[in-house]
């Protein structure tokens, strides 16, 4: 493959990465999320400001930004370039898409269009393994889930997830490349969660169902 065709990739994938969803959404209601709540543009602090409904709808755009540049946008810029060169082995594609994959999670942490300051990646990250690696991806939501239900801190079932991810995929995908690029992931996530850390150890994190201030009220 040539270079042209990796930077494609990896342009598109940013890009498609960094539509910051929260802030338009929030942006839409007359809100600045960036100035309410955690100020994370992220589905967590949607739910908390905006309300179920645009939550909900943050939660799922985020996930298929990450699902659509590996199911969709790599596979296609693959086959633009890879029938003018030469037949590719089956683990180049896999590599391919899973580039993509990192790219739009990097878009979404770090979007362009908000000074590089973006969401935490965990939905985006969930859309790119139920592309990649749907059995680990399973086995980090239900990871998700329960730690959710037992806890009622979002934040410690999304560090949760971000463990149970990188293992699922080493103990169910026979892909060191994959492997590796999912353990890195899953420290970034968990690296994007320090001020959430840092709250559960000072005792003031938020857990599902507490109320808190309403988006005007914290402005």
């Amino acid at each position: 493959m040539p270079l042209i065709s990796y930077v494609v990739v990896v342009v598109m994938a940013y890009l498609l990465g960094s539509i910051p969803t929260g802030y338009l959404v929030a942006r839409a209601k007359g809100i600045d999320i960036r100035t309410v709540g955690s100020g994370n543009i992220g589905a967590t602090n949607a739910f908390r400001m905006l309300g179920k409904p645009a939550g909900i709808l943050v939660l799922v755009v985020d996930g298929l930004k990450g699902y659509a540049a590996c199911s969709w946008l790599a596979p296609q810029v693959f086959n633009w370039f890879a029938p003018n060169f030469f037949v590719e082995p089956v683990e180049l594609e896999i590599r391919f898409n899973v580039i993509a994959g990192i790219c739009a999670v990097l878009g979404h942490n770090f979007t362009c269009w908000l000074k590089f300051k973006g969401g935490k990646g965990i939905a985006t990250s969930a859309g790119v393994y139920f592309a990649l690696a749907p059995l680990a991806a399973g086995i980090a939501l239900g990871t998700w889930i329960v730690a959710a239900v037992l806890t009622r801190y979002v934040s410690i079932a999304s560090i949760a997830a971000a463990v149970a991810l990188p293992t699922g995929v080493w103990l169910t995908k026979n892909n060191l490349f994959l492997g590796i690029v999912t353990t890195a992931l899953g420290l970034l996530a968990i690296f994007k969660h320090r001020s959430n850390i840092q709250r559960l150890l000072n005792g003031t994190e938020r857990r599902v169902g507490q109320k808190t201030a309403t988006p005007e009220a914290t402005k």
